[in-house]
């Protein structure tokens, strides 16, 4: 039998923001945006549970309840505004058309006239003419309800964990461009497809346009488990020594991966009538026990309940949850499959529903809640059924500007991390400052390579300290500069340089003191004041000197030269006695420095100068660290760019990166550079950032654990796995939370198999994460810090002239692509 819609619709309209029935039924309805999923610990989910369960107990008696979760399979769709580059764009390409599950979640409020006589299988109001109920057209009744629902609305919000958003006319019926919610569900639209009318067929089954549907349902205590809770324990991401907690329905939610809606209802009728109802039935089962068992049975299940109302005070509802998935086979067994798999997690048993399929999909059109057949529902109480409710989302996007391309943890879909700003200004940290662990292996370079590269696209200054070689592909890419030693081409610097258009500061005077008095004096042999001031006043003339010579180059040459020829007649001049300031000792101790002599190229740089323009600058310590002149010389150079760079440009983010060379750097006199830039970088828009390997380094070095770890409040951590049995230590340590250790043992125990891909933990002061790490190949070719392929990568950058073609050339040869 064909039947047009519009004569068996079961709205009346739609008006206030409000869906009305043709039975007079009042629907208020919210757009819920729900916690992260593996976000939350066993307290958040008890928290979240009792949050449920206040705010049933505050709706009217004859409400419905109908939460509705929308999880419709979506693919990733490359946005290329703004990528503008080379890696950012082959980051798009290849996430382009990656299949996620979408998700969003509506919960409907409907307040049913009292006497309406309750639907049933047999019997549906849908049917009937009606005269308009007295609720309908009463404003006090009505505000009664709105207020009601307002109550409910606060104490979801107040509790933290949800924000609901109360649904408009053209969110709830929709608009001619765009399909609302009640068309959605009737023709199975997504959230932004376009709106199109598909044919609903209730023969064998359930049909929409092409789609084919089955009903899944838990109406029947027989299928429900014997013990539910507000959690349950994830396996795949459990260890021996950790329990992972995700809702008690996530099965159901997020972690079903299918084209599927999860209804859940939860149908609010009269307390008092109720118990009368449930004490008539337990006499009858009473006075039947002596012909059979089953009464017996039945009758102490009925007293047990009607105990547990009363003396707990428990709110008796009726519920019933069900989920509806499609496809376009006619039967998908692999569907039914995929629901009895995520059910049995649940400890229920899937009952496929047929017969009462048209009437059960009917009542789940928003507004349509009060149809649903009452025979389909089970007694319970709102603490039980509560537990039912899917309580999470999928990831989401950071709305900051500012970020890092991650992915979510169950697809990989990208997701948009803010893990500075937007945490700054949420209040989860008072610093910037980051703290990186992971063994060898675990990819830890590769990860801070991608962190540095996002860095710089979106305007930062970079500065790497390295040991290693891990980010010479990158900077080579970004055209920046690496300093390095070698025999053959040692490292070089230009401390007197000024770019055009600076002339000298306090700050660049005060390093050049610095590093001059260094070079005289042993640390442990102080200096006079009157040197200090022989030294200050030499490089006031100094620079004087080449302003009245423009043809002299600025560089440790040309002022060794002017101390010989320039300054010292004015020593002598002045009557500065040598006990005063030594200039021959002086010259005498620095001379290995000047031109011929041992240390020759170290501050005689005559390219790479520019340090306090350039964003993106590497220095590679591997073959200085131990060597007791230069590396303390490079240090200190390294201190006046950073500085320079936090007084100069006050306003660009500055990030420093310490890889494995701050063990060097943090020993002796060098250890309270590191102190100081943890402790003064955050007021100068600065990101310190250090990388170690081994917890032993943590406990070792005072340094590491008192200045680094305890100013950093953003902790990273890759694969701990070879640490899960001492994990203790490094927890009591970093100030991780039993979630958190959760979280960090959980990485890489599942990761999918078709990907290839690392996963990152990352406790932005204790809002805590984890997130893929998967990359574009020619964003791997890029970071790789495997000997063999970096040296490919180099072949191809100088065969083909520049490091973007190469790596273009060489992910064409090995993918061909």
């Amino acid at each position: 039998m064909i039947a047009e819609a519009t004569n068996i619709f079961p709205i009346y309209k739609v008006e206030h923001d409000c869906i009305l029935s043709r039975q007079g039924d009042i629907t208020v309805a919210y757009e819920l945006t729900l916690p992260e999923i593996f976000t939350l610990s066993e307290r958040d989910y008890t928290a979240y549970h009792s949050t449920f369960v206040k705010a049933i107990k505050v709706l009217q008696n004859h409400t419905v309840l109908h939460k509705q979760d929308w999880h419709t399979q979506a693919s990733y769709k490359a946005d290329y505004e703004g990528k503008d580059g080379f890696l950012a764009r082959s980051s798009e390409k290849f996430f382009n058309e990656r299949p996620y599950l979408a998700h969003s979640c509506y919960l409907f409020l409907t307040k049913k006239p009292n006497g309406r006589k309750p639907a049933t299988s047999a019997y549906n109001n849908l049917l009937r003419r009606t005269i308009v109920p007295a609720q309908t057209v009463d404003e006090n009744l009505f505000q009664h309800f709105l207020d009601s629902a307002g109550q409910f609305e606060r104490i979801l919000t107040d509790s933290g964990f949800i924000r609901p958003r109360r649904l408009r006319n053209d969110e709830l019926a929709g608009t001619s461009v765009k399909a609302g919610i009640m068309e959605r569900y009737c023709f199975l639209l997504t959230e932004n497809e376009q709106s199109i009318v598909r044919d609903i067929n209730l023969q064998n089954g359930l049909k929409i346009g092409d789609r084919y549907c089955q009903l899944y349902t838990l109406a029947d205590t027989e299928n429900l488990p014997a013990l539910c809770g507000s959690r349950i324990n994830y396996e795949k991401y459990s260890t021996d020594r950790t329990k992972f907690s995700i809702g008690f329905a996530s099965p159901l939610g997020q972690l079903l991966n299918c084209n599927h809606i999860y209804n859940q209802y939860i149908l609010i009728e009269d307390p008092q009538k109720t118990i009368k109802a449930l004490e008539s039935k337990k006499l009858r089962l009473q006075s039947l026990s002596m012909y059979s068992r089953e009464n017996a049975l039945a009758m102490e299940a009925v007293n047990g309940f009607l105990n547990e109302a009363i003396g707990e005070q428990r709110l008796p509802i009726k519920a019933h949850f069900n989920v509806l998935v499609w496809s376009d086979k006619p039967e998908d067994a692999e569907l039914r499959n995929q629901v009895s798999s995520a059910l049995a997690q649940m400890d229920c048993t899937a009952k496929q529903e047929t017969d009462g399929m048209a009437q059960i999909w009917y009542a789940g059109m928003p507004g349509a809640g009060a149809d649903f057949p009452i025979n389909d529902t089970f007694d319970s109480f709102a603490e039980q059924a509560a537990c039912f409710f899917n309580l999470e989302t999928n990831y989401k996007d950071s709305i900051s500007p500012f970020g890092i391309r991650l992915g979510d943890r169950i697809s990989g879909r990208p997701v948009h991390v803010d893990i500075s700003d937007e945490p700054w200004k949420q209040g989860w940290i008072t610093n910037r400052a980051k703290f990186i662990l992971g063994p060898s292996g675990s990819g830890k370079s590769f990860l801070t390579n991608h962190f540095m590269r996002s860095y710089h696209e979106q305007g930062a200054h970079i500065i790497i300290v390295d040991i290693g070689h891990s980010y010479k592909g990158l900077c080579d890419l970004v055209g920046g500069y690496y300093f390095t030693y070698s025999d053959d081409d040692p490292i070089r610097f230009n401390p007197f340089y000024l770019p055009e258009g600076s002339s000298l500061d306090t700050e660049k005077k005060e390093s050049i003191k610095t590093l001059l008095l260094s070079l005289w004096k042993k640390d442990s042999e102080p200096y006079k004041r009157s040197e200090y001031v022989a030294i200050s006043n030499a490089l006031t003339f100094y620079y004087a000197y080449l302003d009245e010579n423009p043809d002299i180059f600025p560089s440790f040459n040309s002022f060794y030269e002017f101390l010989l020829s320039e300054y010292s007649p004015v020593l002598k001049e002045a009557q500065v006695k040598e006990k005063d300031f030594d200039l021959g000792s002086f010259l005498y101790v620095l001379n290995p420095y000047y031109k011929g002599g041992e240390f020759d190229y170290l501050l005689n740089a005559n390219e790479n100068l520019d340090l306090l323009h350039q964003r993106f600058i590497v220095m590679e310590l591997d073959a200085v660290k131990d060597h007791p002149v230069l590396f303390p010389v490079i240090t200190l150079v390294i201190m006046e760019m950073i500085i320079s760079k936090m007084r100069k440009i006050p306003q660009i983010r500055k990030v420093v990166l310490l890889e494995e060379a701050w063990k060097a750097i943090a020993k002796d006199s060098m250890a309270e550079h590191v102190r100081y830039l943890w402790k003064t970088m955050r007021k100068f828009f600065g990101e310190p950032i250090v990388v170690t390997q081994e917890i032993e380094d943590i406990i070792s070095s005072p340094i590491v654990k008192n200045a680094i770890i305890n100013n950093s409040d953003t902790k990273i951590l890759l694969d701990q796995s070879k640490y899960a049995n001492k994990f203790e230590q490094v927890q009591e340590l970093l100030g991780l939370t039993d979630k958190e250790k959760a979280l960090v043992l959980s990485m890489n125990k599942a990761n999918d198999p078709d990907h290839s891909y690392k996963e990152v933990f990352i406790s932005l002061g204790g809002h805590s994460k984890v997130y893929r790490t998967e990359v574009s190949p020619k964003e791997y070719w890029t970071y790789t810090t495997e000997a063999s392929e970096k040296v490919k990568v180099q072949e191809y950058a100088l065969r083909y002239g520049s490091m973007q073609k190469g790596i273009e050339m060489l992910v064409k040869e090995t993918l061909g692509q």
